[in-house]
C-alpha cells in the first residue's frame, strides 16, 4: 500500500460528497478552476495522521492555502487514513467549500461584526466532527456553544496571512485524561489551547472528542473566482504539473 495513493483516492471520493470532481495529478488531486488538495509528508510518518492543504490558486506562489493535519481510527492503516481524509472533508474541507459557494449549506457564517466573530474577519465554520464513546453530551455541548469568541482575542495576533487563517479546535478525552488543543494556520497556539481547556465542555467516564474547524478571510467575496472559469487556452497539462511541482517542493521546504 501507498500512503499518497491511499490519501489521494479518499480525497477524491470525499470531495466528491461536497459535489467537487476532484482527480489525482502527480503529487496533489486536482480541483475545478484553480482548486486542488496537497499531502504534506513527514519523514517516518505512519499510521493514520495526514497533512492536507487545500490549495485555491494553484501555480501562485502566494496564494491562499489551507493547511490542516487530521488522525483517523481504524484496524489497518488504510482504514485510519481514509477516516482521517473523511474527518478533514467533514470540518476543514467543508468550511472551504462554504466559503466559496456562500450558500449556507456546509457551513455556518459569522460576519466580522457579529457576536461571536472576529473584528476584521468573516469567519466560517464548517460542521463539528463529535467521536468516541457515549459522546452525546459533548455532541451538545458543541452544538450549542460558540468556541470563536473564547480564544479570539489570544488568536487575532497569530493571523499571519493577510488573506485566509485556519483555525482548528480539537478536545475531550475523558477525565482526569483530557486533551484541548487549538491550531492556527497548523501550529499550536498554546494561550488559546490553555482557554479552550478552562471551557465549561463535559468530562465523563469514556473517551469522547470534538473537532471542529473555521476560516477567517479577510474579503470572502475576492476568493469566488478559485473554482470557475476555464483555464487559458493555451494551459497546457504539463504546464499545470510544472506548476504543481514547484508549489510542492516550496511546501516540503517549510
Amino acid at each position: 500500500m501507498r500512503r499518497l495513493q491511499v490519501i489521494q483516492r479518499s480525497v477524491v471520493r470525499e470531495m466528491a460528497c461536497l459535489g467537487r470532481e476532484f482527480q489525482a495529478e502527480g503529487d496533489v488531486v486536482r480541483g475545478p478552476g484553480t482548486t486542488a488538495v496537497a499531502v504534506r509528508e513527514h519523514l517516518g510518518q505512519g499510521g493514520g495522521h495526514v497533512d492536507l492543504g487545500y490549495v485555491l490558486r494553484i501555480g501562485e506562489g502566494g496564494g491562499p492555502v489551507v493547511w490542516d493535519c487530521a488522525a483517523g481510527l481504524g484496524r489497518t492503516e488504510e482504514e485510519q487514513l481514509q477516516n482521517a481524509v473523511r474527518m478533514w472533508r467533514t470540518t476543514t474541507a467543508s468550511a472551504v467549500v462554504e466559503m466559496l459557494e456562500r450558500r449556507g449549506v456546509h457551513g455556518d457564517h459569522v460576519a466580522p461584526g457579529a457576536a461571536g466573530g472576529v473584528a476584521g474577519w468573516h469567519a466560517v465554520q464548517g460542521p463539528a466532527c463529535v467521536f468516541g464513546f457515549r459522546s452525546g453530551p459533548l455532541g451538545d455541548w458543541v452544538a450549542e456553544h460558540q468556541l470563536l469568541p473564547a480564544v479570539a482575542e489570544v488568536v487575532l495576533p497569530h493571523l499571519s496571512d493577510p488573506v485566509l487563517n485556519g483555525v482548528k479546535f480539537f478536545f475531550g478525552g475523558r477525565s482526569g485524561d483530557e486533551v484541548a488543543e487549538v491550531r492556527v494556520n497548523g501550529e499550536p497556539v498554546a494561550a488559546a489551547s490553555a482557554a479552550l481547556r478552562r471551557l465549561s465542555w463535559p468530562r465523563g467516564e469514556r473517551l469522547a472528542w470534538a473537532r471542529c474547524f473555521v476560516l477567517l478571510a479577510a474579503d470572502p467575496l475576492s476568493l469566488r473566482g478559485a473554482e470557475g472559469g476555464a483555464e487559458p487556452a493555451d494551459a497546457a497539462v504539463g504546464g499545470r504539473r510544472a506548476a504543481a511541482g514547484a508549489l510542492l517542493r516550496r511546501w516540503r521546504e517549510r
